[in-house]
């Protein structure tokens, strides 16, 4: 077996599946931006979910809105849904995993919160109905997904972003989520005050 090519493949493909998606996901991932930056300009918070990886990714941009991400600012109000133990273990075992996060958003979601649900298959059950519950809140969504955007594609609201990485390979999908996040990381300090460019 030779490692080195098929390491190398990972890097070409992963690569290629980001330039591929660009011209897809820039116009979603702006106004996705935008839907954050005015939700935090407003004294509204994010709220983020996700399971396995994709909750990683949750607490990942949470992390990088609460301390900073490449420049220094106030701290931004974000919670991942995905880090209380006795809250996911509570819901799961009492109602169903299906209501995790649903619950938290329906206990903690505000009119003026964005949620930003992640799901790489745009299957998971516990992410539509996240999606639901923050509907139910007046709360805007922004999802990102994969695979055609799945379920989750098929509930969201007109003026909900959804951005859906053109691919069906699970690790791309992954990859470019991170890259969105990472863009809208760097959008959201673009678009609000307080920023040091230094």
């Amino acid at each position: 077996m030779d490692l080195i090519s098929r390491i190398g493949r990972h890097f070409s493909d992963s690569a290629q599946t980001k330039l591929d998606a660009v011209d897809a996901l820039a116009a979603p991932i702006a106004r996705a931006a935008e839907c954050f930056a005015a939700s935090l300009a407003g004294w509204g918070k994010i709220l983020s979910c996700g399971n396995g990886g994709s909750a990683a990714d949750a607490q990942h941009f949470a992390a990088e809105l609460v301390g900073r991400f490449e420049r220094e600012r106030p701290g931004l109000a974000a919670v991942a849904l995905t880090t209380d133990t006795s809250i996911l273990t509570a819901v799961a075992n009492d109602y169903s995993y299906d209501r995790v996060f649903a619950r938290q958003v329906s206990a903690i979601g505000r009119a003026g919160d964005v949620l930003l649900a992640i799901s790489t298959s745009g299957n998971s059950p516990s992410i539509v109905e996240a999606i639901r519950a923050a509907h139910a809140c007046s709360m805007p969504v922004v999802a990102l997904t994969g695979r055609g955007g799945g379920k989750v594609g098929g509930v969201l609201a007109d003026s909900d972003v959804h951005i859906c990485v053109p691919s069906e390979r699970t690790p791309r999908i992954q990859e470019v989520h991170l890259l969105c996040i990472h863009c809208l990381c760097d959008a959201i300090d673009a678009l609000l005050p307080g920023v040091n460019d230094e």
